[in-house]
């Protein structure tokens, strides 16, 4: 039996990959185990260390400790994403629509701000809202991930858009529909279905990107950190940037596993659409003669 791009594995190839699964199953588990090794070594895994989540020093409080991490510094993270994410979304489809409109006073203003700031880093983009500007912290955040990731949105929705079979389109005003009234009935929504997956990853690479704001100053949760270990001391600096880590790792496998299931939902709707559409004529698809014949 063949795939469609290459042929399925036989028994010897099988029996390659599953000793090549081994050796670099065991090459990584020695890998790990060498880290492991040398974090030990230098002290890494002391109980001491960890104490400043349970037992900090300098007189203070673990829940200030907690608060300052989970409350104030994840707080701004997830405020900054927040208010970023949906003003990056409307004005990417704003962009997208006005990319694809056969007005060229439209279109190419569209495509030369997406171009232009697609290109852009981020963080240039927040030292200019802060410099040029003179936006506050957040404001600057939000400025930046607003207009990089509305011009990624907008190339994800025209991807989505141009990706429909071109016979909807037709068919929508064959029957009297206008442009506008096909783009927004008609096209979008199935755009946005097909995309959400790449939506929400990019949502992610926003959440992620909010982290940029430490440069300027945004006390978002690396900035929290940081100002911990300067409070504490360098000895708390691996435990403290671990947990903040684990906090962002969370974060981002909830919005990942989040665009997987929406994915599989998707999917799942459309497959079961066609097997509503095929048992309703009892298994199989009926032609314009048959329907006629009553066979």
């Amino acid at each position: 039996m063949s795939s469609v791009l290459y042929d399925t594995p036989g028994p010897r190839a099988r029996r390659r990959e599953r000793i090549g699964s081994v050796i670099g199953g065991l090459a990584l588990l020695a890998l790990l185990g060498f880290g492991a090794w040398q974090l030990q070594k230098n002290g890494i895994f002391e109980a001491e260390r960890w104490s400043i989540y349970f037992d900090p020093p300098k007189n203070q409080e673990a829940a200030d400790v907690w608060n300052f991490l989970l409350v104030e510094g994840l707080g701004a993270t997830l405020r900054a994403a927040a208010i970023a994410a949906p003003l990056a979304l409307a004005l990417g489809l704003i962009l997208a629509v006005g990319r694809i409109t056969p007005q060229r006073w439209i279109s190419w203003p569209s495509i030369f701000v997406i171009e232009i700031f697609r290109g852009l880093p981020v963080v240039l983009m927040m030292l200019f809202g802060v410099l040029a500007l003179n936006l506050s912290f957040l404001e600057a955040v939000v400025f930046g991930l607003v207009v990089y990731n509305m011009a990624i949105f907008a190339e994800i929705l025209r991807a989505g858009i141009v990706s429909l079979p071109a016979g909807q389109a037709e068919a929508a005003y064959a029957v009297g529909l206008t442009r506008t009234q096909t783009l927004l009935s008609i096209l979008l929504p199935q755009a946005v279905r097909r995309m959400l997956p790449s939506l929400v990853s990019q949502l992610v690479v926003l959440l992620k990107d909010s982290s940029l704001g430490f440069i300027i100053g945004y006390a978002e949760l690396l900035r929290s950190v940081q100002n911990l270990r300067d409070f504490f001391g360098i000895r708390y600096v691996v435990p403290l940037f671990a947990v903040g880590a684990a906090i962002y790792i969370i974060i981002n496998l909830t919005l990942s596993r989040l665009a997987v299931y929406l994915e599989r939902r998707g999917s799942a709707k459309t497959a079961g659409g066609v097997a509503a559409a095929k048992e309703a004529v009892g298994g199989q698809v009926q032609g314009p003669d048959d329907r006629s014949t009553g066979a």
